[in-house]
């Protein structure tokens, strides 16, 4: 399905998000607070536009990993002057082929929701992490205010699953899925417990153009083994 879509997967973004996209991935980089010499996988990077988000922090080392090779392909063409430190590769978020404590920062943005077993995805998030590093997980999520909330539906329900599958000329369903899986995925309290099962704390949950997605962030312990 995301092999699908691959092609058109940035133009819908940016097109259906209003531009907001970008904003909410420059945000997300900000919450997890980067320092210099630090390293950073970006699982689920899709076309790779928080990875290159992350390389414009002072890491050392950027990896994005994403299931689908058809959307790395088009990560990988987007890779300019990043001084080498960026890489790209296949991976699974439920198995990452990455050693205990590899990274002091892991990302997924809007990607948690597609995995077949998100708990099982976040204690992978857990393991890979050095002590004292940070889970930066950004998904959408249902505005508290009704009115919002009856606008965002209308518009991600019935009006963009028309233009995102006309603009991606897609017969996999894929713009019908994904508003589906927003509406029936974990919402942000739910989301909160599944990180502290996987033993993160210090949470923040910042919601984003009036809640339409938010940003997690979750810290492992620096004395966690």
């Amino acid at each position: 399905m995301f092999a699908a879509i691959a092609r058109s997967y940035d133009l819908n973004n940016r097109l259906h998000s209003f531009g907001r996209d970008q904003a909410w991935r420059k945000a997300a980089v900000k919450l997890a607070n980067v320092r210099a010499g630090e390293e950073v996988v970006d699982c689920a990077c899709g076309t790779g536009d928080l990875t290159l988000a992350f390389a414009k922090t002072n890491a050392k080392r950027v990896v994005g990993t994403d299931f689908t090779q058809e959307m790395l392909d088009i990560a990988g063409t987007k890779l300019r002057d990043a001084s080498g430190r960026v890489t790209f590769q296949q991976a699974d978020a439920m198995n990452l082929p990455f050693d205990d404590g590899s990274f002091d920062v892991v990302s997924i943005a809007f990607g948690i929701r597609n995995v077949a077993d998100p708990s099982k995805a976040i204690a992978e998030f857990h393991r890979v992490l050095r002590p004292g590093g940070r889970v930066v997980i950004l998904e959408f999520d249902e505005p508290r205010n009704p009115l919002i909330r009856f606008g965002n539906d209308l518009y991600t329900k019935h009006i963009m699953p028309m233009t995102a599958t006309l603009i991606a000329r897609d017969r996999s369903g894929a713009y019908k899925y994904l508003p589906r899986s927003v509406e029936t995925f974990m919402k942000r309290e739910a989301m909160q417990s599944a990180l502290r099962e996987a033993g993160f704390t210090d949470f923040v949950a910042k919601p984003m153009t009036f809640g339409v997605c938010v940003c997690h962030v979750g810290k492992k312990e620096a004395h966690a083994s």
